[in-house]
């Protein structure tokens, strides 16, 4: 049977599903995902294990070492690295190309729940594991900035406003907050008043732990009625704690005010991030495996004036880093080697483009070491 036979005895059908098959290819050209790098899952897992005040030769001896016993027992691992801050552990797992990501993910925590008794009993919750991808970036980058408000209170707005809407948006997968961390109360305590007043270090936490406690109060019954006790719940400023009473000492109260100094700070006075100079919060938005990053970007640009109107005015947002934009210069200029679709064999896969700035004129300048600090990515420092 001759392939050809029925097209050349038919030169009309022939021509006509030409035409269709060549516009239906024109037309799913243009609506591929577009991303600097293929679609591939690399088999590459994180085991991240966190204790605080723990320094970094106590995170990699006592955190670190068990892991990597544990994970070092899975089979097709090609490479393990570890890397230990204070307070802070990360193993990094990278295996064999034709290893299944979702198998290792398994023996992964099964590794973990094995090194589980080796780690130390002060460690509240167990090591968490993730699975990486190189080509997981952050494909636009926010920053928030106040003239009047603390980095504490814009990343109390942050956490609970911007980062929750921002999730929601089509082709997001990811929303991370850096440059800050929540409010909180600063206790420090004065040893030479504790001494004078008699008071003991235990007295002290032993009254903030219970002007902290949630515990059910009771109620109080009789003549047929009830009433229900409640107390003042636990304070969320430093006023709050400033008068709490933590001794008797001959018939008088000494408060937290007398011994220590109370102070309204933030969780981690560590963390810093800085935008034009200006102490800032960093949003890092990363999206989903698959997505059309220009779709993805431009759904969140559309969502930026809902999310202004929700935040104080005070607040101002800023888009410190666009990764979309090399991928705009090179669409408009007709160059579609510059990108890689997913299905497209003929393209070309080039690196991924790491975020170089942040400056809200788009600039090509990479940040200086000093410039950002705490839970932004090293991607985005100079090297």
């Amino acid at each position: 049977m001759n392939l050809s036979g029925p097209f050349i005895r038919r030169p009309v059908a022939t021509i006509l599903l030409t035409i269709g098959v060549a516009l239906a290819g024109i037309f799913a050209f243009f609506v591929l995902p577009v991303s600097p790098l293929p679609q591939v899952d690399f088999p590459t897992i994180s085991v991240s294990a966190n204790l605080s005040g723990a320094s970094p030769e106590t995170m990699a001896s006592s955190v670190a070492t068990p892991l990597e016993r544990r994970l070092g027992t899975i089979s097709g691992v090609n490479e393990m690295t570890s890397q230990s801050s204070t307070g802070s552990s990360r193993v990094t797992l990278q295996f064999d190309l034709n290893r299944k990501i979702d198998g290792a993910a398994r023996e992964v925590q099964a590794a973990i729940n094995a090194a589980r008794a080796d780690l130390p009993a002060t460690l509240r919750s167990n090591p968490t594991y993730r699975k990486m991808n190189p080509s997981d970036a952050p494909v636009i980058i926010l920053a928030l900035t106040s003239n009047t408000k603390t980095p504490g209170q814009i990343y109390d707005a942050v956490s609970n406003i911007v980062a929750q809407r921002i999730a929601q948006v089509t082709g997001v997968g990811d929303v991370e907050i850096g440059g800050g961390s929540l409010p909180a109360v600063r206790i420090s305590a004065n040893p030479f008043l504790l001494n004078q007043y008699g008071v003991a270090m235990e007295d002290v936490r032993a009254a903030i732990q219970s002007a902290n406690a949630n515990r059910p109060k009771g109620a109080l019954e009789g003549n047929g009625q009830r009433y229900q006790i409640y107390t003042t719940g636990a304070g969320r400023k430093a006023a709050d704690y400033a008068g709490l009473v933590v001794a008797w000492r001959g018939g008088a109260p000494i408060r937290l005010s007398d011994v220590a100094q109370v102070t309204d700070s933030v969780a981690d006075t560590r963390t810093l991030g800085l935008f034009n100079g200006k102490p800032a919060i960093i949003v890092l938005i990363t999206a989903q495996p698959g997505a059309n990053i220009i779709q993805t970007v431009d759904s969140v640009r559309d969502a930026l004036p809902e999310l202004r109107a929700q935040l104080p005015s005070d607040i101002t947002v800023d888009v410190a880093s666009d990764r979309t934009n090399s991928i705009r210069v090179a669409r408009d200029r007709g160059h579609p080697a510059d990108l890689h679709r997913p299905g497209h064999r003929g393209g070309q896969c080039f690196p991924a483009q790491r975020p170089r700035h942040l400056h809200p004129g788009g600039g090509d300048h990479r940040l200086a070491a000093g410039d950002v600090r705490g839970h932004v990515p090293a991607g985005l420092l100079a090297e």
